[in-house]
This record gives structure tokens, C-alpha cells and sequence, in this order.
């Protein structure tokens, strides 16, 4: 192309030239032939051919023609032409330009790939070297272009695939999404599209971009250069790391802090509540007003006899044997949790002894119809003991086959115990018709016994020796848990029952 943009410029140079006479165009000797060694390099088409012709070619030339012609052109660029004229060619002397070429190129349209669609292209042959083809591999060909026709039979069969067979569906979906899809397509002149930016397909799925990429990732450097967006982050980060150190504080704080002891049941604080309502019934006015009323027992507690819970008082019959009714109410709601047991009243063993040891005084005191139950199938028997100003307690244990006295200032009384054994025997032999050697059973003071410190808290002392017993728990209270046991008994009888 350099030739030839270089021969045009001296061409219509030379052509001002001679339209101008003042300047007369100088003539040059002939050229010499080139010598035979050396290749033209551009002959011109013979001068004997017409200039029309010449300028289109036939469009399909045969082999021979086109021989003919080359070996024409090769004759006549050994010297210039004798029969060009001045008009016809008026420098003589100059090259003239080059012949169309033989061969008519077929017209395309500018060519485009889209990057919506993709389709992977021929696979390169394998070279035998390093950036080398070797030499048995074929040469590939070249590219076809697709028209539009089967672009638009290419679109189809993507969009509306057919259905593959049962045995290649695997393979199918395989290569598929191993092989990335891609689309050349052809666009006509003139007609610009704008490439949608907002729609990707990538190996065969399609990614919805509602955001270009450019500006997510504009938003991300504006993000990352925003002071205040800083300081937010570093505002979560705080807050999150000392979310995580109070996670671990939480996990750190048991071991360093003392377990809180569960308070056992008979210790169970009183609210305010309940203590209102003890203190109302406990310091009344009317001392004849009834506060309670237990049917079953037909006892009638006033605040006369309730008093006697206050501090300081001896307790009364009537508070001792409902107490012991509403243990007993306690073991029917709830047998599993507490021990099966019978609750004497303070009548009985003033009875078993009136006239000495008399059986027959007290033989229907336990019968089956009226308790329910014989008292050879119970784990533990309570008979309170009351002797002139002083309350005790004394237990026929079935449990553990022995005879218990348990009395709050210390003392003994073997007395009681053989006379509770005498009874026993009977007991068994009248209600079951049993034979028992309960008078070979051990009798025993119980050994370290709360005791109490004054003179007054004995029927108290001999109320929670019951009361935890028949919880099948030891003894753990003492002299200075009195106040609440009275103020908690209290509370108990008004609610006529027993916890």
C-alpha cells in the first residue's frame, strides 16, 4: 500500500505539472530490462487488452486464463509498451497501478461477539512443541461465520433444547457444565446495540444483575472511604466483641460464684402475704372468731385457741391434733413423696393406760373400715406423749423394727416404750390374727436430738419431730427455726392444709 499511495501522489503531480506550460515536463531515457535473475515486481496488464476489460475481471476465471495472463504480463515487463500512446498512457515511463485481483472476495457485514451468549470454539490441535503445530496434526480451519439463519436456528436450540435420552442425561448434563455456552452474532451496519449489562449467563444459568458491576464496585470504594461507615463498623465490631465477652463471662461466673443453696421444703419462707394474714389472725380482737373449721375431725379452731402459736405459749390439744389430721391429708395428696404412716392423737395414749394397760379401750380406734387401712402395712406409727406440762413423742418404727422416744429436753422413758410394744403385739394378733415378736424389737432414745431452750417451745419441738419424720428427713432444725415453725403451722391451719 505504501507503493501505491506513493505512485498516486507523484501521478497527479506530474498531471499539475503538465497542465501548466511554464514548466515543462523533462523526458527521461527508457529504463533498462531488468535483468533475468531478478523478479518483476509489478507488471502491468497488457496494453493490447482494452482498459475496460482489463479493470473487471471475468468472475469465475478458469486455471488456463489465468496462466495465460500471468505469462502475458511476465513478456511485457521487459521493456514499456510500443503501442501506448500519449493519450492513453501519458507517462510512459511511470508503473502502473496493480491489477484487480483475480478472485472476487466475498462482502461481510462487521462482526461482533456478545457477551451475553458464549460458545466454546474449535479445540486446538495439540502441538508437538512448545508454540510449534506438529506436522501430522491437520491444520484447523478456519472460523465459520454464522448467518442468520442459523443464528436464529442456534438461539431456538438453546432456548428450547431437546429432551435428552434417558442414558445420555448424565453425560449431557456433564459437559454442559464443563463446556461454557457462547454465541457469535451478527450485527448490520449501522445498527448499534447497547449491551445489556444487567443479564449474564454463565455456563448455562442465568445471573440477574439488577446493579451493574462497575458501580457495585464504585459502592464499595465510596464504602470503604467514608469515614462515618468506618466508624459504624467499628461501633458493631465493639459491640460484637463485648456480646462475646459477656458469653464467656456468663460461662466464667458459676465457677467463681458460690452455687445458691436450694432452701430445703419445711424451711420455705412465708411471704409478705401470709405473714399479714398470721399476724391478723394471731393479734385479732375477738378472740371467740372462728379461723378455721375442719369437718372431717370436727375441730373448730377460734383465736383463742390459735393463740397458743404465739411466742412464748404452750401449745393446745386442738392445734396438735389438727396438725397431725392435715399430715395425714398431706401423705393421701401426695403418697409418693412421703412415708406411709398413722398419726395418734393426744387422746390415745391417755386412753391405752386409764386404768393401767387396757387394749380393749382403744381396739376400735384402728379398725380397717375406719381407717382405711391396718396399721401392720404402715412404715411408721406417731403417738404423742403429753405428761402434765411437758410434750414428748414416741415412734413404733415398722421400717426399721424398733421403738423410738424422742423428748426435746433429753430425757427417757422406757416405760412408754414397752407399753407401745405390749400394744403392737395385740394389735396385729386382733386385726390380722397374726403372730409378731415386737417386744424383741429395739428400744432406743434417739441420739442427737434437737432439744430445745426454754420452756415453752416442747409442743413445737415435738410437732416438727413428726412433721420430719413422716418427710422420711433427719432431724436438721433447732431452736432458732421455732419462730417460723409457729408462724408456718399458723399459716397451715388457716389454709387447712399441711406443705
Amino acid at each position: 500500500m505504501g507503493a501505491l499511495t506513493d505512485s498516486r501522489k507523484r501521478l497527479s503531480a506530474d498531471q499539475r505539472l503538465s497542465a501548466d506550460h511554464r514548466f515543462p515536463i523533462p523526458s527521461f531515457p527508457p529504463r533498462s530490462p531488468p535483468p533475468p535473475s531478478k523478479r518483476p515486481k509489478l507488471a502491468p496488464f497488457l496494453s493490447s487488452l482494452d482498459a475496460s476489460t482489463s479493470a473487471t475481471p471475468p468472475p469465475n476465471p478458469s486455471p488456463q486464463i489465468i496462466h495465460a495472463a500471468a505469462a502475458a504480463s511476465t513478456s511485457n515487463t521487459t521493456g514499456p509498451s510500443s503501442s501506448s500512446t500519449p493519450d492513453s498512457n501519458p507517462f510512459p515511463n511511470r508503473r502502473r497501478l496493480p491489477p484487480p485481483p483475480p478472485f472476487q472476495r466475498p462482502i461481510h457485514g462487521p462482526q461482533r461477539v456478545l457477551r451475553a451468549f458464549r460458545f466454546g470454539g474449535p479445540a486446538r490441535p495439540h502441538s508437538a512443541g512448545p508454540g510449534r503445530l506438529s506436522p501430522s496434526s491437520p491444520t484447523p480451519p478456519p472460523p465459520r461465520t454464522l448467518g442468520l439463519e442459523q443464528y436464529v436456528e442456534l438461539v431456538n436450540t438453546v432456548s428450547r433444547p431437546a429432551p435428552p435420552t434417558p442414558t445420555a442425561t448424565t453425560d449431557a448434563a456433564r459437559e454442559k457444565e464443563a463446556v461454557p455456552l457462547e454465541v457469535v452474532a451478527i450485527e448490520e451496519d449501522g445498527d448499534e446495540r447497547k449491551q445489556q449489562d444487567e443479564q449474564e449467563v454463565v455456563s448455562g444459568s442465568v445471573e440477574v444483575r439488577r446493579v451493574p458491576l462497575y458501580k457495585e464496585l464504585y459502592e464499595e470504594s465510596s464504602r470503604k472511604r467514608d469515614a462515618k461507615l468506618k466508624t459504624l463498623e467499628f461501633e458493631v465490631r465493639l459491640a460484637e466483641e463485648g456480646r462475646l465477652g459477656l458469653e464467656r463471662l456468663a460461662d466464667f461466673l458459676p465457677r467463681i460464684t458460690p452455687k445458691k443453696e436450694e432452701v430445703p421444703e419445711p424451711f420455705v419462707p412465708l411471704t409478705d402475704e401470709d405473714e399479714e394474714i398470721v399476724r391478723a389472725a394471731l393479734h385479732g380482737r375477738n378472740s371467740r372468731e372462728k379461723l378455721a373449721v375442719h369437718e372431717p375431725s370436727n375441730i373448730v379452731i377460734t383465736r383463742e385457741i390459735l393463740q397458743c402459736l404465739n411466742n412464748q405459749e404452750w401449745l393446745n390439744d386442738e392445734v396438735i391434733n389438727l396438725y397431725l389430721d392435715l399430715l395425714k391429708e398431706r401423705e393421701l395428696r401426695q403418697p409418693s413423696k412421703f412415708l406411709k404412716c398413722h398419726f395418734f392423737n393426744t387422746f390415745f395414749y391417755k386412753k391405752l393406760i386409764s386404768g393401767g394397760y387396757d387394749y380393749k379401750a382403744v381396739r376400735r380406734w384402728t379398725t380397717k373400715r375406719k381407717l382405711g387401712y391396718s396399721l401392720i402395712e404402715c412404715d411408721k406409727i406417731f403417738v404423742p406423749i403429753h405428761k402434765e406440762v411437758h410434750w414428748c413423742l414416741a415412734v413404733i418404727n415398722i421400717k426399721d423394727k424398733k421403738f423410738q422416744y424422742l423428748d426435746s429436753l433429753g430425757s427417757m422413758d422406757m416405760k412408754v416404750l414397752r407399753i407401745l410394744a405390749r400394744y403392737f403385739v395385740d394389735e396385729v394378733k386382733d386385726k390380722g390374727g397374726q403372730q409378731i415378736d415386737a417386744l424383741s424389737w429395739k428400744q432406743e432414745g434417739v441420739k442427737n436430738l434437737p432439744l430445745q431452750e426454754n420452756g415453752w417451745d416442747c409442743g413445737m419441738f415435738m410437732l416438727k419431730y413428726i412433721d420430719f419424720y413422716s418427710r422420711d428427713m433427719d432431724l436438721i432444725f433447732g431452736q432458732k427455726h421455732m419462730r417460723y415453725f409457729r408462724r408456718r403451722t399458723a399459716k397451715e391451719i388457716l389454709n387447712l392444709r399441711a406443705e
